[in-house]
């Protein structure tokens, strides 16, 4: 505010102006006398600008006597050199406290180019240095922080990826901006968007949250596991709160949790196999032991089991296979027979499982429909992946064992195989005991 020319337009327009500023800012003649004083200097130091104009420099009133003449000097010599100068001072309060603020002043020159004053910004040094944390802590996460942070803005696109991001997307921190969370992701992108979704609407979650993703990169699909965090972002300069997107913070932990996955897994699998083989032993007929271990074997494992004994063949190069068990009971169709051979053409994974005395896994082909893929080999018409398995006893090959799995499950890999293998080897044992009883 202006100590004089007020009621002119301009002079009412800079005084609006000054006034709207979040700044504290004060101005001085080229003599040192206060010539204008905003709002946020009166909230800060208490003196309203009707005080503050019109008095030459802080003494006598917002600073010490044996501090005013060093303040004055210090604001004052910022005409006489080229940019702005940084200062911290301790002024008074007009309840008599003291506030350490630190200052940005810089020379106002005349119309002759010659020194025609100073003008002033300040603001409270615990302020200052908030917002410089803010501003450094931000810096830091957006450099190459330990973990990957991406600002999403509120059409759910990366506005600003840190390297570690960048890193875990396998692509330049540029490429990533603007683009849909679904070219990024080939799995997971509907929860990640449902999840940044929900920040905007209801704020951030309580805990962190765990997403499976597959990512797409130039190597092709890698499948991760991202521990995620989320905060909602809202503007500080709105009166309502106005949300400018949300700071999504995740980290790497596939490796630690494929880890305890597959130890749980192979905790299971070893219960089951217990469990198995305690509940084969109340059985007296050794056939019907061994169809007790399919039951167990299929829990979180696969959807069907199909168990064909190897029979003599009046053609050795055409094995002659008969179902002599399912699991679980009443397949119909092929699959389901029982006591009837089956009719495997030539190059049927079964038969690759016998020739190769090992584990053969299959899936259906990308683009052929399962159902006659399936039926085509005598399997359930859901079946999506496949894995044979050779029945072996006392150096003897006595038939083979097929897990199938549908669509909706994953294929089999070679951790499942060994399982598989073991199985089949607890149920040869059992069928091997049943040909000599």
């Amino acid at each position: 505010m202006s100590a004089s020319g007020r009621g002119q337009p301009t002079d009412d327009l800079l005084a609006a102006l000054l006034d709207g500023m979040d700044a504290a800012l004060c101005a001085f003649d080229a003599d040192g006398v206060v010539t204008h004083w905003n709002r946020e200097a009166e909230r800060i130091l208490g003196w309203t600008a009707a005080e503050a104009v019109g008095r030459k420099g802080f003494a006598g009133w917002a600073a010490r006597a044996a501090d005013a003449q060093d303040v004055e000097d210090r604001l004052m010599a910022a005409q006489e050199v080229p940019g702005r100068q940084v200062n911290e001072f301790a002024l008074l309060t007009k309840d008599g406290g003291r506030v350490l603020v630190r200052t940005q002043s810089a020379g106002v020159p005349g119309a002759d180019g010659k020194p025609a004053g100073v003008y002033c910004a300040f603001s409270e040094v615990h302020a200052q240095i908030d917002l410089e944390r803010s501003i450094a802590l931000s810096e830091a996460l957006m450099d190459d922080a330990s973990w990957g942070v991406v600002l999403v803005d509120v059409d759910l696109r990366p506005a600003v990826v840190n390297a570690h991001a960048a890193r875990a997307f396998g692509s330049a921190r540029t490429a990533l901006l603007g683009r849909p969370l679904g070219d990024l992701l080939e799995q997971g992108a509907e929860e990640l968007e449902g999840a940044l979704q929900h920040v905007l609407a209801e704020g951030s979650p309580p805990a962190p949250v765990e997403l499976w993703v597959a990512v797409r990169t130039p190597e092709g699909v890698r499948r991760c596991c991202w521990r995620c965090g989320f905060l909602r972002l809202g503007s500080p300069l709105a009166e309502e709160p106005v949300p400018l997107g949300v700071g999504w913070l995740f980290q790497d932990i596939t490796e630690a949790r494929q880890t305890a996955l597959d130890t749980a897994q192979a905790r299971f699998r070893a219960g089951q196999l217990h469990r198995s083989g305690r509940a084969a032993a109340e059985y007296e007929d050794p056939a019907e032991a061994a169809a007790v271990r399919l039951d167990f074997a299929l829990a979180g494992f696969a959807d069907h089991a199909l168990l064909d004994v190897l029979e003599p063949s009046p053609d050795p190069e055409r094995p002659r296979l008969v179902r002599s068990a399912v699991s679980p009971p009443g397949l119909a169709g092929p699959a389901g027979q029982g006591g009837l051979p089956v009719p495997y053409e030539p190059g049927h994974p079964v038969l690759q499982a016998l020739d190769r005395i090992g584990s053969v896994r299959a899936s259906v082909p990308r683009g052929e429909a399962a159902e006659g893929w399936a039926r085509a080999r005598q399997w359930p018409e859901t079946a999506a992946h496949v894995l044979c398995t050779v029945l072996r006893s006392r150096g003897r090959t006595l038939g083979a064992l097929t897990f199938v799995r549908s669509a909706s499950r994953t294929a089999f890999d070679r951790a499942d195989a060994a399982y598989a293998e073991e199985v089949a080897a607890r149920v040869a044992a059992d069928l091997d005991l049943a040909t000599r009883a």
